[in-house]
């Protein structure tokens, strides 16, 4: 299956990506993770203020076939929720790097964005796992 991949942003292994826009990292899941998914009916959101570390579960996406939890690819405070998602969550099949963004972190350690992959070694992951 050929899947979209975001050049602007950096991918972590569990199919989450992050993007730096400014001082903040906007925070979603990829592609090839809401394809997994299928048809999302529902994703339970953070609260702002609420900190995260590098790989913890912050958010759950559920589908009509499944559920997956959404793990933090950076560090930081939750400083804004996406709640556009809450009454639309299909915008997640939708458009999973631009209106579906889930979260914006400021981050407590930029460089962890350097530990994760670009697009063109994401891609050669999922070809591995294909």
């Amino acid at each position: 299956m050929a899947y979209k991949f975001d050049a602007t942003v950096r991918y972590a292994q569990s199919h989450d990506w992050a993007r730096l826009e400014g001082d903040l990292v906007v925070c979603g899941i990829s592609d090839y993770a809401q394809h997994a998914l299928s048809d999302v009916v529902f994703i339970e959101l953070p609260s702002v203020g609420d900190t995260v570390a590098q790989g913890d579960i912050y958010s759950t996406v559920e589908s009509v076939k499944a559920a997956e939890q959404v793990y933090a690819p950076v560090s930081g405070e939750i400083v804004a929720v996406n709640d556009d998602l809450e009454a639309n969550p299909e915008l997640i099949n939708e458009d999973p790097y631009g209106a579906a963004w889930i979260i914006k972190v400021k981050p407590s350690d930029a460089g962890e964005l350097d530990a994760l992959m670009d697009a063109a070694a994401y891609e050669s992951l999922l070809a591995e796992h294909e």
